[in-house]
């Protein structure tokens, strides 16, 4: 895991963006990096001119590079438990599909979901749910109590019985930026034969993920959010449940030597190694590839502590100014620093506060009721400063 400690200043260089815009709002998709823009041009000049594609490093290579450097990114001690997946709907279709080989599944009752879940993660079951006779039993905070943040995981944990067979949850919820406790979450599943299904997509890149402590039986992230990567990628780690587990596609890239091309006609039954056998068809990716390896080594050298930090630095004083004109925010000790949801005072229209902060090329999210505010390296201090008096004066 990169643990390179160092302080970081405004990135806005590494980007393109328009400087008279105030963007907030990494958690629905990030800008490239410009150094990403390059690579993926370089990829599109080699399909353009096909002669060019070398088999083993384009197809096979390039691929390895990207999930060594990913498996480093969440301290997972063997790159072969990451698989190339196209989305997170794709890495939960696998989860989905291999849950009927959990020992003792006949006598589990229920997948655990929290309160407010992104789609993905609730369609991806109800099918297999059925097949299995399972129900979703979703968890949410006590809206009654001071500290919400505290007893959603402290509910979370409650939940978690001999019945569960599955929990499924993100590590930082995607409106409100409310962090869960999943090394103790894990504990508990594993003392009741339960899997551990996490959703990194709001915290991999931006929060420090550690596989080693967490222990989860997957993590799939999608690559266009805080892996500042292109759409329609994703990355998964897949435990040991998954190893001898059943596949979405049938891709020959997923077999054993498939890299010896002068032989794929001695068809193969063996799969390549681990989570191998997950990666999406076609995962070599000649011109996506490239991109998203640049932003994950970019990722590396700034550091996800050090990207932590910095969000910190330049929301603590918004976050302040905001409770104080009455709007809620979870609190710090449950609360990341580059995700947090606005639940704002009830006389404000939290449709036309949106629409307000748009006019004036404040960039958030309006997700149920709350602003959504997900600030990268290339805010400052003054961005956020414009959101708390666009909101100051819409009381």
């Amino acid at each position: 895991m990169n643990s390179n400690q160092q302080i970081l200043f405004n990135q806005k260089h590494f980007f393109n963006l328009n400087q008279d815009v105030c963007y907030l709002n990494c958690a629905a998709y990030s800008p490239l990096l410009n150094v990403s823009v390059e690579a993926g041009q370089r990829g599109i000049a080699l399909k353009v001119n096909p002669v060019e594609i070398n088999p083993q490093k384009n197809f096979f290579e390039n691929v390895d590079r990207v999930r060594l450097i990913f498996s480093d990114l969440v301290n997972a001690n063997d790159f072969e438990r990451i698989a190339v997946i196209g989305s997170v709907a794709y890495g939960m279709a696998v989860v989905a599909n291999n849950l009927h080989r959990l020992p003792d599944i006949a006598q589990k009752k229920h997948v655990i979901l929290i309160e407010e879940e992104f789609p993905n993660n609730v369609y991806a079951f109800e099918r297999v749910n059925a097949q299995l006779g399972l129900t979703y039993l979703t968890i949410g905070p006590n809206k009654s109590v001071d500290d919400t943040a505290k007893s959603w995981n402290e509910n979370i944990l409650n939940a978690i019985t001999n019945q569960t067979a599955m929990i499924v949850m993100p590590h930082i919820h995607w409106i409100y930026g409310v962090r869960f406790d999943l090394e103790t979450i894990s504990k508990r599943c594993k003392e009741v034969g339960a899997l551990l299904i996490i959703d990194g997509t709001q915290s991999v890149g931006a929060f420090p993920f550690d596989i080693e402590k967490i222990q989860p039986d997957a993590l799939i992230c999608a690559s266009y959010k805080w892996l500042l990567g292109p759409y329609s990628m994703g990355l998964a780690y897949f435990g040991e449940f998954f190893d001898n587990g059943v596949p979405i596609e049938e891709s020959w890239m997923n077999r054993k030597d498939s890299d010896k091309f002068a032989q794929l006609t001695n068809y193969e039954r063996a799969y390549r190694p681990k989570a191998q056998r997950y990666n999406v068809g076609e995962s070599s990716h000649f011109i996506q590839m490239p991109m998203l390896e640049t932003s994950l080594k970019q990722i590396m050298a700034w550091g996800v502590e050090n990207i932590q930090n910095y969000t910190k630095s330049i929301t603590e004083n918004a976050i302040e100014e905001l409770q104080k004109l009455g709007c809620k925010v979870a609190s710090e000790s449950y609360r990341v620093n580059h995700l947090f949801g606005v639940s704002l005072p009830y006389q404000i229209d939290s449709k036309q506060l949106y629409d307000n902060l748009t006019s004036q090329n404040i960039i958030v999210s309006l997700r149920g009721t709350a602003i959504r505010v997900s600030p990268h390296l290339y805010n400052d201090e003054s961005d956020l400063d414009k959101l708390v008096e666009t909101i100051a004066k819409t009381l």
